[in-house]
């Protein structure tokens, strides 16, 4: 078969291998692949391969062979399905494969604030500890996570995961979904209520015609004075300009964002050097470890389509 992957440097900066698919055809990898050559390199593939390149409708009508296109993700906007379901063509995503790097980075950015560990280590390297009249020099607040209050939006894999270690840290957890589950460990509640109880609120939904700009001017004013943000989703869940204000105005003590609506920033991004703001690259899904699973499941559903088995399929 004849494989075409368009956008490989997004998966791997050469730690990993693309050797694997190679067992099931003829491949034909690129780095990246621009919008107005997306058609010209599919053409003749059976097989597309690839993370956030989009392949609408008039790459597929250009691609007469294609017969499967299989996603380096877990989200799939960038596929028009309702064209590939026309022309009988699969499409399979990587459902909770990141859950435990995502949820790790949600604890790293909760951490720091609570801890303020950048802050520290940065006077200790400037000397302020030699200095200190007393053995235990601590001028920034230091906030325990124990007896807090997270709020998770969003009750998929990732949720659930958040939840079980915030009650690790002896937090008490409230959630809003749409689809409320069996769970006696956390309290499912209304999304004003989340927001108004908590001390931290993390997001974790998908991205979807509800939940985009869910948290606006309105959402944030709804929250607890002092509380922190988090948002490892999807950027386009949040109006940024409001989420500015809310952090200049001192409404929220602070924010830690690995997805912006924009990605890579904007020039112009309204959250560029906020400081109480900590914003990350897209990362919570780059741990090695974590691609490396990626990689094996992409491979593993590819097998599963040649074998005509239904596996991870959207379409």
């Amino acid at each position: 078969m004849k494989i075409v992957i368009l956008d490989s440097d997004t998966v791997s900066t050469g730690d990993l291998s693309f050797s694997g698919i190679a067992r099931f055809g003829e491949v034909k990898r690129y780095g990246l692949t621009e919008p107005e050559r997306i058609a010209e390199r599919v053409r003749d593939a059976e097989i597309i391969l690839c993370n956030k390149t989009f392949i609408t409708r008039e790459v597929m009508e250009k691609a007469p062979k294609l017969r499967y296109i299989g996603l380096f993700a877990t989200g799939f906007n960038n596929i028009d399905l309702e064209c590939a379901k026309e022309r009988g063509i699969a499409v399979a995503n990587v459902p909770a494969y990141s859950t435990e790097g995502v949820v790790q980075l949600t604890y790293a950015f909760i951490l720091e604030h609570y801890c303020r560990l950048s802050d520290y280590r940065r006077h200790v390297d400037g000397g302020n500890w030699k200095k200190s009249a007393t053995f235990s020099y601590f001028p920034f607040p230091i906030g325990s996570l124990a007896g807090k209050t997270m709020g998770i939006i969003g009750y998929g894999s990732i949720g659930k995961r958040s939840a079980q270690i915030a009650n690790a840290f002896g937090m008490k957890v409230l959630v809003y979904t749409r689809t409320p589950k069996e769970d006696e460990t956390v309290d499912f509640v209304d999304f004003d209520t989340l927001l108004r109880e908590s001390d931290i609120v993390s997001v974790h939904c998908p991205l979807n015609a509800q939940s985009e700009k869910m948290m606006n001017a309105e959402a944030f004013g709804k929250m607890k004075k002092g509380a922190l943000f988090i948002n490892t989703s999807r950027g386009p869940v949040v109006d940024e300009y409001a989420l500015r204000d809310a952090l200049v105005s001192g409404k929220l003590m602070g924010a830690g964002l690995d997805v912006l609506c924009t990605e890579p920033m904007a020039e112009d991004c309204p959250l560029y050097g906020i400081e109480n703001c900590i914003i990350t690259p897209h990362v919570g899904w780059a741990g090695i470890e974590t691609r490396r699973r990626l990689m094996e499941i992409v491979e593993s559903n590819i097998g599963a389509f040649i074998e005509g088995r239904e596996q991870n399929r959207v379409v």
